[in-house]
């Protein structure tokens, strides 16, 4: 008889550094808005008992930790979205839509309730994240493949890895989140080095979705397990037609004057109790799915970003509390993913995958590598080379313009026009920064403000 299947969810919480980098439309009030809608709720889920893994970024926690930082969070909380909910109620029963004023105003109770929340940890939301933070990633969240030295890949791993020691203690275990899933063998004896145990990978365009062996952990010829995510059941809430798209539930894409969603994705005004009703039914219905897909064992490994759950899906906290519920109710094995491979035996690494892989279009790197963001991933790279011929003359200040340049999201946002000109104006200002930097010791701290405040350059001066 086959090993009874089981179920592990890891949600993966980052934000490029916004931080004191603009406001509306793109900027900042991203990182407030995902703490009141999505951080602050899955908080008060994992603190129920939730078996959940919590990935959080090194860079999302420098900004958590950032002088000034929660207190324009509180600001933003109980000065701009509450008058911006009142004018657009206000507007919308001028002309004629009462209903919708009704609902807007219902709407901003959220926020009060994510005021109170951030005061009743005295400000402290990565606290409130800390006792269940179980996996880390690179330090701002790089695509470790597209690096130009293995000295650009310990920058980023080792760098993400110490943040996480130092912030959260010796309780880590190994778990690293690769970002986006940009994985290629010759990175993994860098992440065994640091000390990395297990890592997610995506394999769908390997094994195709479906296939069983998505249910396989492997090791690596290098040493860390890489456990492949299971895409079949993760686009059943992401992908297009997924949950999110029900009608019952708020669209997130049509929106007021003042940036609010008052309407469900039928076009009807939201009516909460018919959203909490879909809430159940599609939590049900993926329940029974994880019980079909691991009925011949396996590890099923759902892996998705966190801010889906609430920033991008309104209802997205209320499924993951249905979800745990609906499937201890089924008897289904739900565990941390620390939990699910300690032990485990792993197979070994196919032979002739020796390819770039990642969650991005095609399951391939063209999402930060093609030829409309290419000149992104060039310039990267050459100011990475730029930095490791500069040797110990590097200053500080360069080596976290770098690790700026590095970040992923630039060329995400990019290549998906998601962001206006606000990541190509972010990389051209931090490629600047760096240039006028290298080779200087200069007494201001930089524009940075906080991110990696506890850098190390030794790993870009390994050979």
């Amino acid at each position: 008889m086959a090993q009874p299947g089981r179920v592990a969810i890891l949600l993966h919480t980052h934000m490029p550094y916004v931080e004191g980098f603009g406001t509306w439309p793109f900027g900042e009030e991203w990182l407030w808005e995902a703490i009141a809608t999505s951080y602050l709720p899955v908080a008060d889920l994992l603190d129920a008992g939730a078996p959940l893994t919590l990935s959080l970024t090194p860079v999302l926690c420098d900004q958590l930790e950032a002088p000034g930082a929660i207190g324009r969070c509180i600001e933003f909380l109980s000065e701009v979205r509450p008058e911006s909910h009142r004018l657009d109620a206000e507007g919308c029963r001028e002309s004629g839509h009462p209903e919708l004023g009704d609902e807007l105003e219902r709407a901003a109770l959220q926020y009060v309730e994510a005021l109170a929340g951030i005061e009743s940890c005295a400000g402290d939301v990565l606290g409130r994240l800390a006792p269940h933070a179980a996996w880390t990633s690179s330090a701002t969240h790089a695509i470790l493949p597209l690096l130009a030295t293995d000295s650009g890949v310990r920058l980023q791993v080792e760098n993400g890895v110490e943040s996480h020691r130092a912030r959260f203690g010796d309780g880590w275990r190994g778990g690293f989140w690769i970002p986006e899933c940009a994985h290629e063998p010759w990175i993994d004896r860098l992440l065994e080095e640091a000390g990395v145990h297990a890592a997610c990978i995506e394999l769908t365009g390997h094994f195709g979705a479906g296939d069983p062996r998505n249910l396989r952990v492997l090791r690596s010829p290098d040493g860390p397990l890489l456990v492949p995510i299971d895409r079949q059941m993760i686009d059943l809430v992401w992908g297009a037609d997924g949950y999110p798209a029900a009608q019952a539930y708020r669209d997130n894409h049509r929106k007021t004057t003042f940036d609010h969603r008052p309407w469900a994705n039928s076009g009807e005004v939201y009516d909460t109790e018919l959203a909490r009703e879909q809430v159940q039914r599609d939590a049900g219905d993926f329940a029974e799915r994880c019980v079909d897909r691991v009925r011949d064992g396996g590890l099923c490994t759902l892996a998705f970003d966190t801010e889906l759950f609430g920033l991008w899906w309104h209802e997205g906290p209320l499924f993951l509390k249905a979800l745990v519920e609906q499937l201890d109710a089924r008897g289904v094995e739900l565990l941390t993913l620390d939990d699910a491979v300690e032990g485990i035996e792993a197979d070994p690494w196919p032979s002739g995958f020796d390819g770039a892989t990642s969650w991005g279009r095609s399951n391939s790197l063209r999402t930060w590598s093609s030829p409309k963001v290419a000149g992104i991933a060039d310039r990267a790279r050459a100011a990475e080379l730029r930095a490791v011929a500069e040797g110990p003359g590097l200053s500080p200040r360069s080596g976290r313009e770098l690790l700026a340049l590095q970040s992923s999201d630039w060329a995400f946002l990019e290549a998906d026009d998601l962001a206006g000109p606000y990541p190509l104006t972010r990389f051209e200002g931090h490629l600047e920064n760096f240039n006028t930097a290298l080779g200087a010791v200069p007494s201001e701290p930089s524009a940075l403000r906080n991110l990696a405040p506890a850098l190390s350059l030794a790993p870009l001066l390994e050979p």
